[in-house]
């Protein structure tokens, strides 16, 4: 299956018209907002889940994120875990669906911790708004910036690819 998200269009992550912002973060819900983004990415995983038996799905929202994404509040993920239980036959049997976000109240220097205790190589992760075709971060979109805060909390250095 393949699904392409630019269809919906409606965001500067999903619609090449719409400028990514480079000036800094700015109150409100963000033109990277991509509508109902989690809510598809959760619905596909819950459907996986189901298939697979298995009654954990995780995704890694996160507190800096909700601030102005609505489909990453814990209040948002809690009611789509309550709905995931009421409309699969899974639940209904009594396997109950968890949605975990492990990294929702985490700030950022502390998820560059965790990931290095985990073994995970930053550089090998991407998180910018537009990174180009070798996965190079673009270093100016606002999840550049945050995230290079973030090493700086943490007092690591960043190893972060950047064009």
């Amino acid at each position: 299956m393949r699904l392409d998200l630019a269809q919906f269009g409606g965001s500067a992550l999903t619609d090449r018209a719409i400028a990514v912002p480079s000036a800094g973060v700015q109150p409100g819900i963000p033109v990277t907002y991509v509508p109902a983004r989690n809510t598809i990415l959760l619905a596909l995983a819950l459907a996986w889940a189901e298939v697979l038996g298995a009654q954990h799905i995780f995704i890694g929202a996160n507190a800096v994120d909700y601030s102005g994404y609505p489909d990453c509040r814990p209040e948002y993920l809690r009611a789509f875990e309550a709905m995931a239980n009421l409309a699969t036959r899974a639940a209904l049997e009594g396997r109950r669906i968890a949605v975990r976000a492990p990294l929702v109240d985490l700030p950022k220097a502390e998820i560059v911790k965790l990931a290095l205790r985990l073994g995970v190589d930053p550089a090998e992760t991407v998180t910018c708004y537009q990174p180009d075709a070798e996965g190079r971060a673009c270093g100016a979109c606002d999840a550049c910036r945050i995230r290079k805060a973030g090493f700086e909390a943490a007092g690591i250095p960043d190893s972060t690819r950047y064009r």
